[in-house]
């Protein structure tokens, strides 16, 4: 199949975002979906339930993080019926390592004649806080003001997953190549 949907993730700050663009810009025509780009429909789910902002609460878990993942990856599969390549850039924490998630994902590809590209970008933790502190993001500051308690609820180690390819994104180095190799693969 000439199709692909290519999903990158990682714990945040881990270079998700770098990532996808620099493996963008190495593509003929992607479409690029970022899932932080419904943060400002999530920030109303927030505030029409009264509830704080709060990305790691239980009230996100309950309410809102789900469906973010439903919407981007609606937002993909329209996208595959014109685009060859098709990039997400979204944690997948708990998809990545549901088993279940992924083999229904790889059938509905199917139906798109797409195949899976499952990326996960590896990273040194203490890199993660340097790049949480240095991009300053309000989506950061609970994580930050409660780092002990955030990393602890956190799996940075490598999904258990098929076909997945690790972009260790710790250096510059590591990275470009790294990003070669997916690139002979794409």
């Amino acid at each position: 199949m000439e199709k692909k949907l290519i999903l990158v993730g990682s714990p945040p700050a881990c270079g998700k975002s770098y990532v996808s663009m620099e493996l963008c810009k190495s593509l003929n025509n992607p479409v690029y979906l970022d899932k932080d780009s419904i943060i400002p429909l999530s920030k109303k789910v927030f505030e029409a339930a009264n509830e704080p902002v709060n990305r790691s609460s239980a009230f996100f878990e309950k309410y809102v993080r789900d469906a973010e993942y439903v919407a981007i990856m609606e937002v993909a599969f329209e996208s595959l019926k014109f685009n060859d390549h098709v990039v997400v850039n979204a944690p997948f924490s708990k998809e990545y390592r549901n088993k279940e998630y992924i083999q229904n994902l790889r059938e509905k590809l199917k139906d798109y004649e797409a195949d899976l590209v499952p990326v996960w970008v590896s990273c040194d933790v203490e890199v993660c806080h340097e790049r949480m502190i240095k991009r300053n993001s309000e989506r950061d500051t609970w994580k930050l003001e409660h780092w002990d308690e955030y990393i602890k609820g956190r799996d940075y180690s490598v999904p258990d997953l098929d076909g997945v390819y690790v972009i260790n994104n710790s250096s510059a180095e590591s990275f470009k190549k790294d990003l070669e190799g997916l690139l002979k693969v794409l």
